[in-house]
């Protein structure tokens, strides 16, 4: 099972950015994993959201609440997965998961939450 690590995050102004990062143990092979990230925000226990995620074929789907904002993509050789957040808002306070499981367990954003491998959270805090 991968192991995944996350780095970035902080506290911003709105409209400002933000980069998350997702380091793999090992390389995430286009066709064989479905990634992604998620989040959780305060005082919402269970609500995930999956915000974007990476299919099988390696196209991407995002939430409508951060489309045309954010931007998920992969190293070449697969091993880290980034989001870009940009121009970002109060409603995206949360704390942020990355995701990766192999295709067959599930892809798209309903799956983050309950993927096989994820990330230990980072939060992200969006203020004004």
């Amino acid at each position: 099972q991968v192991r995944l690590m996350e780095s970035g995050g902080g506290a911003v102004e709105t409209g400002e950015s933000l980069r998350l990062s997702c380091a793999a143990s090992e390389t995430l092979k286009l066709g064989h994993y479905c990634l992604g990230w998620f989040r959780l925000a305060p005082g919402k226990t269970y609500e995930f959201e999956g915000v974007a995620a990476i299919l099988r074929d390696g196209s991407a789907e995002y939430a409508d609440s951060v489309k045309g904002r954010f931007q998920i993509y992969t190293d070449n050789p697969r091993n880290t997965l980034t989001l870009d957040m940009n121009n970002l808002i109060p409603n995206d306070t949360a704390t942020y998961y990355c995701s990766a499981q192999l295709w067959w367990r599930g892809c798209g954003l309903g799956t983050l939450a309950a993927a096989d491998s994820r990330g230990q959270g980072m939060q992200v805090t969006v203020s004004g």
